[in-house]
Formats: structure tokens, sequence, C-alpha cells
């Protein structure tokens, strides 16, 4: 089932100026809600747009909020976000480091107080489209069991990295778990058994139910979502654990906020924290003969040997921006019921819903 791009872009700016955003910040949350659709990414699409409604209507996201730097050097800031719409607070924080990085080679910026800001690209790729490296990580509520564990203590805590190159930026953007909660409430819409080695249930002991596995994260009753790399340790799942427990770091300890574990459980703030920074790696050296190693590196990665089967090899960020090319003046797929979920938002919020779908 698909929709018109075009159709969704205006239902969705349409819908958050209803809430009382105002028309450009209608246009940034909707711009980073349906890159993510464009990029084939549906798990942080318009099928956020239930849990968006949900969180503005009860007051966890503060529409009227103004993100504001509690601590600042000349190439970092603190920023207390006051429960302020994500992408909102993201996007300040990475024009902040911008700037830091054009005047001073680099800017560091850390979030706290903040809600669900989308993709982690998003924010790298507004740096390399400055020609600097970009990095952003962010937290969220405790959803990953620890290896060995059966309790969730960290988020699915994503890090994302972009590096300015030719044909195609390298656009790294992965959670720490083997698949973002978004993942599971896909799989949970269609009916969709889970695949082996992605979570586990109350008990700690794997589970193949989509359904009882969201529901045990909404209660917080425990069980949760692997670490990247699956449970144990034979596939590295430690290792993904790690990882979560850095982002955690640079985005909740070093910004005084709260880790996942205390992410959304607080009443009318979920407290998620973010951290970005943009790097001129001009620093370094001639930055064209940096870049241009980078491109030359990247071909030769595309231009290696492939596997019985393949002929290609996509880079990072490569597989994105075609499919963007291609379904940005087009049409994005939907699943049924995010279209029925459109629908009652448009009507609560007395918005018009015109958006058939194919």
């Amino acid at each position: 089932m698909f929709i018109n791009t075009g159709k969704a872009r205006n239902f969705c700016e349409t819908l958050f100026c209803a809430y009382g955003f105002s028309i450009e910040e209608s246009r940034i949350i909707t711009d980073v809600l349906l890159r993510a659709d464009l990029y084939g990414i549906d798990s942080h699409g318009i099928h956020r747009l239930v849990r968006y409604h949900e969180e503005i209507t009860s007051g966890q996201v503060n529409v009227k909020a103004k993100p504001q730097i509690v601590n600042e050097t000349a190439i970092s800031a603190c920023l207390e976000a006051n429960n302020a719409m994500g992408q909102l607070a993201s996007v300040y924080a990475m024009n902040l480091a911008i700037e830091k990085a054009k005047t001073s080679g680099c800017g560091m910026v850390t979030v706290r107080s903040s809600n669900h800001y989308g993709i982690a690209s998003y924010y790298t790729e507004m740096a390399s489209a400055h020609d600097l490296i970009g990095v952003s990580m962010t937290n969220t509520e405790a959803i990953c069991v620890p290896t060995f564990g059966s309790q969730a203590m960290t988020g699915t805590n994503a890090m994302a990295l972009a590096m300015p190159a030719e044909p195609f930026v390298f656009s790294y953007d992965a959670s720490t778990t083997v698949v973002p909660r978004g993942k599971l409430e896909v799989y949970r819409k269609n009916n969709q058994a889970l695949p082996d080695n992605w979570a586990v249930d109350a008990d700690g002991k794997p589970c193949n139910d989509a359904a009882l596995v969201v529901e045990n994260i909404i209660a917080k009753a425990g069980g949760g979502i692997a670490p990247l790399g699956g449970l144990g340790t034979l596939h590295g799942g430690h290792k993904g654990f790690g990882l979560s427990i850095i982002v955690d770091l640079f985005s909740a300890v070093i910004s005084g906020g709260l880790t996942s574990n205390y992410v959304n459980r607080q009443p009318g703030s979920t407290g998620i924290c973010h951290y970005f920074a943009a790097i001129d790696y001009g620093i370094f050296g001639d930055k064209k003969s940096i870049k241009d190693s980078m491109s030359k590196f990247l071909q030769e990665i595309r231009s290696s040997k492939k596997s019985e089967g393949f002929d290609r090899i996509y880079t990072h960020g490569e597989r994105e921006a075609e499919l963007m090319a291609q379904r940005v003046n087009g049409k994005i797929p939907v699943n049924e019921k995010t279209l029925e979920e459109m629908k009652k938002i448009a009507v609560q919020l007395n918005v018009e819903f015109d958006l058939p779908a194919e």
C-alpha cells in the first residue's frame, strides 16, 4: 500500500500546525519524519505519528518549549530542551555544533530533557552538507537487556556518523540493539513472528511473540530486545551492549540528564537525551585530499569481489540516497493500520484527511 509523498508531507505539516507548532517548526518535524520513509526506514517515519500524538496530547511534549543553553564553551554546549519536540531541539543543537565547528574546528552539543528525535542520520547529514563530519547519538527508554540479563537497562540508543564523499555521502545510522522498538511494532501490526535471537520475555527466555515483547516493554514487566549481535556472546551481543552504554555516556551522563533506565519514568516527561558533534576534518590536513581518499576507499569497497549470488556491495547511505531519489516526488509505503491511526488523529484534530492509498 502506498500514498503520495507530497500529500503525506502536506498532511503532516498541517497536523503539527494543529497541535500548535509554528509553520516552520511543523516543516522541520515533518522533514525529519518523512526522511525516514524516503530512506526506507519505515519504523521511524509516519508510523511514529501515533506515538507523537499521544506524547503531545498528554503533555509529555511541550509544544511551546524552547531549548536553553545551560553550559557553553567555544567548542561545546549543553542544552536543556524543556521537553521540546525532539526534532526541534536536535536541529537547533546540530546547527549550533556546526557553527562552532566552522569557527573552532569542532563543535559538540549535548541535549537533555528532550523527546524522540527520529532518525539519527538526519542530523549527521546536516553536518555533511556543510562539508563537515557529523556525529549523532540518542538514548531512549530502557528496551535493551544486558548480555545475560532479563531486565531492560539501556535503550535502542542509536548512533550515526556521516562523512562527505563522492558520489555518495558515507552515512552510518544504526541502533545498538538488533532492531529498534519501532521494528517490533511493525511486526506486531503485521502479526508476524519475530526472528530468533531478537528478543526475550520477562524471564529472559528467547521470545518470538512481537505483541508480548512490546506489551512487556510498555508495562516495564521485564524482558526486551537483544543488543546488536543478539543474545549471549556467540555473535557479539556483548559488543552491542557495550555500545549502548557508550551512547548513554555521551547523551545522558555528560549532559546531566537521565540514563535509559530512568527515561519515561517521570510523569509528564520522557527525559530523552542526545549528543551531536560536527568536525571540520580540515584541521587534520588538506580537505580535498581527505575527501578524495574517503571517496576512493568507498569505491574500492564497492568494486571489491562479490559473494556468490550478489552483484553489488552497498556502502552506508548509498541505498538510502537512491531510494530517496525514487520516492521524494513519488510515493511512500504505508501500513494499513498506520493509515487507520492517521485517519483517527485527523478526526480528533479536525484536519482534512486526503491520503488515498494505492
